[in-house]
């Protein structure tokens, strides 16, 4: 069960696009609308990365509105925590959410 746990981690990890996504995760958490434009890739494809990333363990999400944001999960296994402890974190704009839950990047 571990190995394949790992597996799935690894595999997670192992994209330039997720990469990314952990890279702005790591100064906090984040809304999903703010992805988009950090990526330049349409707003399926960053949901498609977020998933792998949440079904590997690697993060977690919370809904506000209709947003979700996430964060990096707490009790990473010492592999991942590596990975994320090596990259750099990455600014991004500030993902101004109004009472209604929207967002407006």
């Amino acid at each position: 069960m571990q190995i394949e746990r790992m597996e799935k981690q690894l595999k997670a990890l192992a994209d330039q696009n997720r990469l990314k996504l952990l890279s702005c995760l790591k100064s906090g958490e984040v809304c999903v609308c703010e992805f988009v434009d950090v990526l330049n890739i349409s707003q399926p494809a960053v949901s498609q990365h977020l998933r792998k990333l949440k079904e590997a363990g690697i993060i977690a999400e919370r809904k506000v509105g209709t947003w979700k944001h996430y964060r990096i999960a707490d009790n990473q296994s010492p592999v991942v925590q590596c990975v994320i402890d090596e990259l750099e974190a990455a600014p991004l704009c500030d993902c101004k959410g109004t009472e209604g839950g929207t967002c407006s990047s």
